[in-house]
């Protein structure tokens, strides 16, 4: 009742947006090319690609068998399975190896917890439903025997088990594989790339450890890659006799190693390179991809048989570069995905023998879009410590750097994640209106290397929030932005950065968004029973602790309501939503409210059917982002 109250509020202090949403919403509708088909990627003797149909909220996964353009086959309708949902997530999608059956998970509430079924690939589902499984799966080589991780039914949504399910069998007599006892991990599944084996991960914040078992075995017992010993990460993947592994023992941004399976003495492939991070490994039957990061953009390293290491080379000042859907073991080709602020999303296939790139499908954008009326490049703001913190900003080449435009900066900063620069059409509403758009990669992310975010943690964790104030006090200094028109936007860990940013410097900002925020540090990393409490004291700190407490305290937005006039505030929750509990936001809006000084509107908006990602169907995801950058707009004085 007090969240409708809440919601309906919100709605009475935004009607007069309501024009301004429905022509945001109207412009990414046409400019959106609504009925799509993905690259087709092969696997075998098919390809898997999904589509989209103009008026249907969700997607469709198909494949073809022979050929890209043979005759259609839909594994999973996502529309279907929508029918008497108000929320629909899939996870998990999976084709058995014999390429006759499909597991897929859905979450029908946004609470994360799915339910795992199986299909015959264009037939019915098998009576087989396993409840409460979470990300992760993989099939053994027999099509038979299917892995999946479960959560610990204690609050904590911690995934702490691997179980093994024999199709055909009651899913209530599947056989317990591993089970993590260590409140601090989190368990992940993955089917090697050769297919070979299946990969266990448990992962803390700051230790990992990845078991296998071999899929022509699936009863053996996990055996570890390396020994987990704390503070040591590392990720692995398999290929001809060797586990390629990266690691941070010894080298903070990472080190790839060859381990060979039946034992023996590991193998330096590319050694430490500080700033140089390497992170996620791919092996293909012909060489092996590191996913990493070099001069704070994101890159990709080919390891081939042949030749040195190399760098695939990016032509675009900022970017983002990500791998693309890569089924088949045995081939040349990596296929990725590349995009920037004014570069749609485009898939490539990259010979890695030939070095030919080969563009397959760049995202269409109707309604006449011309990259070159946009303008992308990096700017370095410095903080006040002397760090240079790298900040991606986009704008329409007609709007002057004059510090006239408003200014709408983007932040996270934490589990050393990284913020995309990518394509957005949402954003070209923005950018049309004269608005500069930027993004601030302070500390705590994971852009510059692995020692960018550990001077964004713990006790360092300030430095996130005074690099977002000193890159928006440079970015308005140097004509980016009025400094009397700015608003700031950050979302779940992104949200705490941008209500401490508030709270430290109130007056520099006119507005501020924070989504699903997590803003009542102290009280929940007090609660041990509380999702992501126990793993997240080794990222904020523990506050049993009194010198860890007084960091939290010192900063948490719910605890230090300045004691100046507030800009406008727009705080949003997800009523089932498990990483940030919605009475954050609720309780954090309340105190701003009686506590804090001003006139601007202070606004919660919460959904009631969805959890930390929001409304799920492609349509609501737009009216959500319409409604959010009208309140932006109509903050900054700018309107149609």
């Amino acid at each position: 009742e007090y969240l409708e109250a809440e919601n309906h509020f919100t709605r009475e202090a935004t009607a007069h947006t309501a024009a301004l949403q429905r022509a945001i919403f109207d412009e990414i509708k046409r400019r959106t090319q609504e009925t799509d088909l993905s690259v087709p990627a092969q696997r075998g003797r098919y390809w898997y690609a999904t589509r989209t149909v103009e008026g249907l909220p969700y997607r469709i996964w198909v494949r073809r068998e022979g050929a890209p353009d043979g005759p259609e086959q839909v594994m999973l309708d996502e529309n279907a399975e929508a029918e008497g949902h108000g929320y629909l997530q899939t996870a998990n999608v999976t084709v058995s190896p014999d390429d006759r059956i499909v597991a897929y998970s859905l979450d029908t509430t946004g609470s994360e917890r799915y339910l795992t079924r199986f299909r015959v690939v264009g037939g019915e589902d098998l009576p087989d439903e396993i409840p409460d499984t979470y990300y992760g799966s993989a099939w053994a080589a027999d099509s038979e025997h299917f892995f999946y991780t479960v959560v610990k039914d204690d609050g904590t949504m911690r995934p702490w088990q691997v179980w093994r399910h024999r199709l055909g069998v009651d899913p209530a007599a599947a056989v317990l594989v591993y089970q993590e006892d260590d409140d601090r991990f989190y368990l992940d599944l993955q089917r090697s790339r050769s297919g070979d084996y299946v990969l266990i991960t448990a992962e803390s914040a700051v230790t990992s450890e990845v078991r296998f078992i071999p899929t022509a075995d699936p009863s053996a017992p996990p055996v570890p890659i390396l020994p987990r010993v704390h503070g040591v990460l590392y990720d692995a993947d398999h290929r001809l006799g060797d586990f390629w592994v990266v690691t941070d023992d010894g080298a903070p941004d990472g080190k790839l190693l060859r381990f060979p399976v039946a034992g023996g003495t590991a193998v330096e492939v590319v050694p430490h390179v500080a700033g140089t991070k390497l992170g996620r490994v791919e092996a293909f039957a012909g060489h092996v991809i590191v996913w990493g990061r070099r001069a704070g953009l994101p890159a990709a390293l080919v390891v081939a048989d042949e030749g040195e290491p190399a760098w695939l080379e990016m032509d675009e000042e900022v970017y983002e570069l990500a791998p693309a859907a890569n089924l088949e073991f045995d081939t040349s080709q990596l296929r990725y995905r590349f995009e920037s602020p004014v570069t749609p999303a485009s898939i490539y296939d990259h010979d890695v023998v030939s070095g030919e790139r080969t563009l397959l499908k760049r995202t269409p954008v109707l309604g006449g879009y011309d990259p070159s009326h946009y303008v992308a490049r990096r700017v370095w703001a410095e903080a006040r410590d002397g760090a240079l913190v790298p900040v991606s900003v986009v704008r329409h080449r007609d709007t002057a750097i004059d510090g006239s435009a408003p200014l709408l900066v983007y932040a996270y900063g934490a589990y050393e994640a990284s913020v995309p620069a990518g394509f957005s059409i949402p954003r070209l509403s923005v950018l049309d209106r004269g608005v500069v758009y930027a993004i601030a990669h302070v500390r705590g992310g994971g852009e510059m290397g692995r020692d960018w975010y550990e001077k964004g943690k713990l006790g360092h964790k300030t430095n996130t929030f005074t690099d977002l104030i000193d890159a928006v006090a440079q970015l308005t200094a140097a004509g980016f932005g009025d400094p009397h028109r700015v608003a700031i936007r950050g979302a779940s860990a992104g949200g705490l950065t941008v209500g401490v940013a508030l709270t430290m410097d109130p007056g520099r900002f006119r507005a501020v968004v924070a989504e699903v925020p997590f803003v009542d540090v102290v009280n929940t990393m007090l609660d041990a029973g509380l999702p992501l409490t126990i793993i997240e004291w080794e990222e904020w700190g523990n506050p049993n602790d009194p010198e860890q407490y007084g960091w939290l305290a010192g900063y948490s937005p719910y605890e230090n309501v300045p004691d100046a006039p507030l800009p406008a505030i727009l705080a949003t929750a997800g009523l089932n939503d498990p990483r940030v509990q919605y009475w954050e936001p609720a309780k954090w809006v309340a105190k701003l409210r009686t506590a804090g000084k001003g006139d601007r509107a202070i606004l919660l908006k919460t959904e009631m059917g969805a959890g930390h990602f929001a409304r799920s169907s492609r349509y609501e995801t737009w009216e959500d982002e319409a409604f959010v950058l009208a309140f932006i707009l109509d903050q900054l004085g700018v309107g149609d």
